[in-house]
Parts: structure tokens; sequence; C-alpha cells
């Protein structure tokens, strides 16, 4: 069986850790530290299945540490090296690093990081794990894992679960609310650096002078533009001590439940980020394996439970998904191959993640979309289903009615409302406060999409207005469905956030429907066809994710 380690390596070759940190570090020739010649011999003691009772082991190495696999166990000893910004010269310094790495990672992974090991010697020389002579080496003791169940494992094989995504999101999320609050200007500052560090790589990898510097210029411009949202959101407690390093290949799903896992230990600074510059790396990485679905459903998850000043930071995502895809372009023009075709391979998804991050950071301009039609005519599920689909990525912002009503009377989504909350003035209150939100993120350079009934012409009349009002393009869609189909959808709703019952269903068949105005949809068949129709509706987008 295929299996990993909390290290985030796999296969048999060795390679780089994967945190941007010691990617910008790892060009430089390690410095050749005291000990490591003995250090060798106890890597050897470790690698040997007589220490672990004839179990297989398999070893590998990177540039920083030594990994062990062996049984349902890891072993992750750090090397006996130093680089500039790095030093695991000597026993104690790297009792340190593996202390660091238990305590920042049990926070995101208990069940992975069981503790620190000592390999002791005997007084008659002979080694031990965890034994009770002198202490001459420090391992993380981790439990070992399937590698199939890691994300990007999972984004490559098809599309996810709409319950892991979202339980991907809630995942995240706490991980921020409980991060420790971390200094604005250090990370503001980084952001140059990362930019600069990135655009040398690509030029000593050979990619297309051209497009480099147009990219360093459109990344150097929109940081300029936002230096100062950066500075409000620092002030806001949204600069965060956070994982750092969370790509898809760095979230396992053990038991069901996904978990973030091998977060940067070994400098607070490079993880102390901007908690949107955290979640921007899944988001990227989930376009980049195709997954755009996935990618939109994790932001407005995202969104939905976290602080509402969140909706102000929209025109952060195209400067920070595109630094993200960035930084995996340099991490695999770094990788080491031991073959040409690995050597081919690695410059391949390197190529890709630079043209990715050449698109995320010239997105196109955005639109709106409304999503009309009865209770029981498909549009939450259309919505989610086409929040993917409508650039700028990683997909739009699905504005759901029932969600807002929700909200605006303070309850839970699933509790129901009495009657009046449906009355005609809270009903108009919905609307514009919809139609709001939806201003404010178009005004952004994000698009929205609008769910709810638009029975009325003032309130499809509204809505067109603020895509008028925002210069951005708008269409239109109103679902159409037969009165049994829509009782039947209703009748077999559970912990949806609508309160329509059978009985509302009947009563709206009472509404005065004038010419709507908008591209009518059959929603009576399956959500498949329904999709279709609407996709045949909005036509193609050279943004819009390609699966």
């Amino acid at each position: 069986m295929s299996m990993m380690t909390a290290t985030g390596v796999r296969g048999s070759a060795p390679l780089p850790d994967s945190s941007e940190f010691l990617q910008a570090v790892m060009m430089a020739e390690p410095i050749p530290a005291s000990g490591a010649v003995r250090q060798e011999d106890i890597l050897q003691f470790v690698a040997d299945p007589a220490t672990h009772g004839g179990l297989p082991v398999r070893r590998i190495d990177t540039h920083g540490a030594a990994v062990f696999l062996v049984g349902d166990r890891a072993l992750k000893i750090k090397r006996a090296v130093r680089f500039p910004f790095l030093d695991y010269s000597t026993p104690a310094r790297r009792k340190i690093a593996c202390e660091q790495e238990l305590v920042v990672n049990r926070r995101f992974a208990p069940q992975i990081y069981r503790r620190v090991l000592p390999i002791t010697r005997k007084a008659d020389g002979t080694l031990e794990l965890g034994g009770d002579g002198e202490a001459i080496e420090w391992a993380v003791d981790m439990m070992r894992f399937d590698e199939r169940r890691t994300v990007d494992h999972l984004a490559a094989a098809g599309p996810l679960a709409p319950d892991l995504v979202t339980a991907i999101a809630d995942v995240i999320a706490a991980s921020h609310r409980s991060a420790p609050e971390a200094a604005t200007a250090p990370w503001i500052a980084s952001i140059e650096l990362i930019i600069a560090d990135n655009t040398a790589s690509f030029t000593s990898g050979g990619f297309p002078a051209d497009q480099i510097a147009a990219l360093d210029r459109a990344s150097r411009a929109a940081f300029e533009r936002h230096r100062g949202l950066l500075g409000q959101r620092g002030a806001q407690g949204f600069v965060r001590r956070c994982h750092g390093d969370l790509h898809l290949a760095n979230i396992v799903v053990i038991d069901s439940a996904p978990v973030l896992f091998d977060a940067i230990e070994f400098d607070p600074l490079i993880a102390s980020v901007d908690v949107l510059y955290d979640l921007a790396f899944p988001l990227m990485d989930f376009v980049h394996y195709g997954r755009c679905g996935a990618a939109a459903e994790l932001l407005n998850r995202y969104l939905a439970i976290t602080p509402s000043q969140n909706d102000d930071a929209f025109g952060l995502l195209p400067l920070m998904l595109s630094m993200r895809a960035a930084i995996r372009a340099k991490v695999m023009l770094s990788r080491p191959a031991d073959d040409a075709g690995t050597m081919r391979g690695n410059r391949e998804t390197a190529g890709a993640y630079f043209a990715l991050a050449a698109r995320l950071i010239s997105p196109p301009q955005p639109r709106l979309l409304a999503v009309g039609g009865l209770s029981g005519t498909g549009k939450s599920v259309l919505a989610r289903a086409l929040a993917g689909r409508i650039p700028p990525l990683p997909g739009a912002v699905v504005l759901r009615s029932d969600v807002a009503r929700k909200r605006l009377f303070g309850v839970g989504d699933t509790e129901r409302l009495p009657p009046t909350a449906y009355s005609p003035e809270v009903t108009a209150e919905v609307y514009r406060g919809l139609g709001e939100r939806a201003a404010h993120i178009l005004a952004q350079g994000h698009s929205v999409i609008v769910d709810a009934v638009f029975a009325k012409a003032e309130e499809r009349q509204a809505i067109e207005a603020i895509a008028t009002d925002a210069g951005c393009a708008m269409l239109g869609l109103y679902l159409i469905a037969d009165l049994a189909t829509r009782i039947d959808r209703v009748s077999r709703r559970v912990g949806d956030a609508s309160d329509a019952t059978p009985d509302i269903v009947r009563q709206q068949q009472a509404y005065a429907q004038d010419a709507v105005g908008w591209t009518e949809i059959d929603a009576a068949g399956t959500p498949d066809q329904t999709l279709a129709s609407a996709k045949a509706a909005l036509g193609r987008d050279d943004q819009a994710c390609s699966t």
C-alpha cells in the first residue's frame, strides 16, 4: 500500500521540503556541520529493520530531514545541516526543532504528531529508540497514513464530495479562529520579497522573459494598489500565525475527516500571514487540478462561517492566488529528479502553475448572475453548481435569499422562521440587502450569483440595476418546473435553509407571472440537465474552469 508521512514527501526519490521558506534557501549549498558523520551512523541504525523487530523500513531523504516509514509509524529526524537561515547543526538545535514541529503541528493534527522520541546510546555504545541511556539524537514520532487520502490525490482522481469540501472549509476556518494574531508589518514587507524571489526563480528556470516580466509587473502593481487594505486587515486581526503551507498535499482525510498537517514550524514569520493568503493555497490548488467547483464551494463556505469583514477583501484574491501558484511553480522548478522523465514532469507541472499564476493576476471583469424561480425549481442547487464556472477564478460568491433572511433575524440557517418573517416589508429588506452586498462584491472585481425567487418585476429590475451601476455584464435565469415536481422536491428537503413547504408551493401558484424577460430554463428534469441548459445560456469564458 502506498503510504506517506506528515512530512508531505512521497515516493522513494529525495524530495525537498515544500515550504516557501526552504524553497528560497535550498538553492544554496548546505554547510557541513559538526556531527554529520556520526549522525549518518544513527540514520543507518534507524533504517535497519532489526531496529524495528524485523519490519521493513523505507527511508526518504529531504534537504532538511530523513524520514523512516515502518509499520504504522513514521520517524522524522532533522539532518545535521546548516543553511543561511536554518541551523540544525547540533543535537540541541535539532531537539528544539523537533519540539517546535510537535507543538505547531499538534494544533492542526494531534492524531498524527505523537511525541519527540530520543535516540539513545547504552553504556556499551549500542543505540536504542527511546531508551534510558544518553540521548544523542531526536526524532518526531508520527502516525503513518495512506497517501492516497491526501486531497491532492483525491482532486486528481475526480470531483470531491461537497460534504468533504465543506469539512475542509470548516477545519481551515477553525484553525484561523484559534490562531494567535501576528504583526502586520513583517507580513506586508514579505510580499515584495516573495514576488522578487519568484521572478528570480522563473528567470533562472528559463521561462519566457516577457511572461516573467508581465507577471512581475502585474503582481507589484496589485500589491501597491492594495497595500492599504492589507494594513487595514492586519489592524482588524486577520494577520495570524497560520498553517503557512496549506496546499492540497498537506491536507489528508483520516477517518472521513480532513486533517491539516506539515505546517511551517521553523520560522513563525513565514506562517504569520493574512488568513485569506492561507486560504488562497487550497483555493488555487483546486483550480490547478481542474476542481473549480470545489474551489468555489470552499470559498463560499469559508465566507459563510467567518467574519463579514472578509467581504471587503475580494480585491486581494487575484494577488494572493497568483502568488500561491507562482510559489508552487518555483517549488517544482527546484525539485530534484533522478531521471529525465521525472525532470520533464516536474518542468511541465511548474509550467502549468506558472501559467495559472499569470491567469490569476489578470482576472476578467466580474459579472452578475441572477437565478430565479418558484420554490422547488432547484435554484440553489443550480447556483452552487454554476459558481465554479463564473470567472474570475476561483468562482462566484453565491448570495441566497433564504440564508440572508435567516441572517436578518439572527438565527441558524436551518431554524424555521415564523410567517411574519415573510411579510412584504421583510422580503423587501432581504432583497435590498442582497443587492447591496452584491454591489459591494462586484465593485471589488469579483462575480456574484444571487439566488432568490424574483417573482416580482420590481425585484428583477432592482438586481438588473445593480449590474448596470457596476458596469458589469448581467444574466438572469428563471427556472420553471411543474407543480408536482416542485412539491416533491420541497417535501424531500432535509436540513435546508428554505422554509418552503408543499402548502407554500401551492400558494405560489397564485403569483401573477408577467413576462419575466430573463432566460427561461426548463428545470423539471435532473440537476445535470438543468445545469447543461444553464451552461449553454452562459456561454464560454476564457478564465472559466475547464472541468
